[in-house]
């Protein structure tokens, strides 16, 4: 029997697990971001940082192999929990009291927490569920990731921005990421109880030695390495969200900073509520881009797909040229970005899948997306430096000229496919 709680539905652990993916990555990615520069740290170090510090990611398959053997992926999933309520449980009380190398070193600790829960909770949603129950879950899987981004990137940054209108900028982050840790730690106590225990011995994964492990490893990235026009590929994943990685780091920054600065000086609450609008369109534009590609092809609606994810940066050209101030024009010009941004992000995944197809699928998506990773983290670490030498409308300009490599690598995949 592979439930050995079979009273319990899956309904009672998969929207949490998901959920405890989904806050720690968007802390460490993003939320990040916006402390660091209320805090006052200079955008050239805050780019800089932010983006080392998600490079677990990078290399997370790399460590894959060892999560599957050495001890169940519930053992994983809980312990990886439990050690990310008390990393964010620090950062609450340092990180706001100005201890940058500290509180690096803490989100670094996360992320590598949270590249391991990844790997062990979709690991555990493989075995604890029939193959039936996965595609019939895979659905509430994915809406409680996407809660955790609105939860993160919106509703904190919006209780971040009311603390601050009775409070100081130092208390706010501190009660807002207390909040963070207090959810996931009760997230770990309840999957004590809610995650059945369903893996034995065999389940586990063969019983290999390191030296088998790391030779497998080297057969695995042997293999990818040897697809046709693999060169190609990697460009395309590197190249193709160029854009967006510089703008990802500096948006935040940029509507925080004073308007004689060249930002547009609003506070963080009402980011918060432009962003949690802007996630919503994405959203949309994710499963109106996965329609969209499963009427047409992916090779008919790669290219339309990348002129959605890249011309939309252009707001950021108005809006650094104009400063404009109203909530709603705001708004529009965000959600028409992040609607573009979700059907362009549609084609990066349907390629991955696409080049990931063979004997070694997971192990090779796996792959793919921390290529995809490594593309976001580059750029991003010279984002600020960037910015800081040719202000924000020039670093806008930039964005756009990068957006020609993002079209022209995937006119050359279009090509090919």
């Amino acid at each position: 029997m592979k439930n050995s709680k079979t009273h319990i539905s899956p309904w009672a652990w998969v929207p949490t697990l998901y959920l405890a993916e989904g806050i720690p990555y968007f802390l460490v990615t993003s939320i990040s971001v916006t402390l660091f520069a209320q805090l006052g740290v200079p955008n050239s170090e805050m780019a800089l940082f932010t983006s080392l510090i998600a490079f677990p990611w990078v290399i997370k398959p790399l460590w894959s192999p060892f999560v599957d053997i050495l001890r169940t992926k519930r053992w994983w999933v809980l312990t990886m929990q439990a050690l990310m309520a008390v990393t964010v449980l620090l950062l609450a009380l340092l990180a706001p009291k100005g201890l940058f190398t500290l509180a690096l070193i803490l989100f670094t600790i996360t992320a590598f927490c949270s590249a391991t829960h990844d790997i062990a909770g979709d690991g555990y949603y493989m075995i604890a569920l029939s193959e039936t129950q996965q595609s019939a879950y895979v659905g509430l899987r994915s809406t409680f990731y996407r809660i955790a981004n609105i939860f993160c990137q919106s509703l904190l940054l919006m209780l971040v921005g009311w603390l601050q209108r009775h409070t100081d900028v130092a208390s706010s982050w501190t009660y807002a990421l207390l909040l963070c840790s207090g959810i996931l730690a009760l997230i770990a106590l309840w999957h004590a109880w809610a995650m059945p225990k369903v893996e034995t011995n065999d389940q586990r994964g063969p019983d290999w030695t390191i030296d088998q492990i790391f030779r497998q490893v080297g057969i695995v990235f042997a293999d990818f390495f040897r697809k046709p026009e693999i060169i190609l590929a990697l460009c395309f994943m590197l190249l193709y969200r160029l854009p967006e990685a510089l703008l990802l780091k500096l948006c935040n920054p940029f509507f925080l900073a004073p308007q004689a600065e060249g930002g547009l000086g609003i506070s963080v609450g009402t980011i918060g509520q432009i962003t949690g609008i802007g996630v919503i369109l994405m959203l949309l534009g994710g499963i109106g881009g996965g329609l969209w590609a499963s009427k047409t092809g992916l090779k008919k609606a790669i290219l339309p797909m990348a002129l959605c994810l890249t011309l939309p940066c252009f707001v950021y050209v108005y809006f650094a040229l104009y400063q404009p101030t109203s909530f709603w024009i705001l708004c529009l010009c965000v959600g028409i970005e992040q609607l573009g941004y979700g059907l362009g992000y549609t084609a990066c995944m349907l390629y991955m899948m696409h080049l990931a197809e063979g004997a070694y699928r997971t192990a090779h998506f796996s792959i793919c997306t921390a290529f995809m990773f490594l593309g976001l983290m580059l750029p991003g670490m010279v984002a600020g430096y960037i910015q800081e030498a040719v202000g924000y409308l020039g670093f806008f300009w930039i964005v756009m000229i990068t957006c020609i490599p993002s079209i022209l690598i995937t006119y050359l995949i279009y090509r090919k496919l």
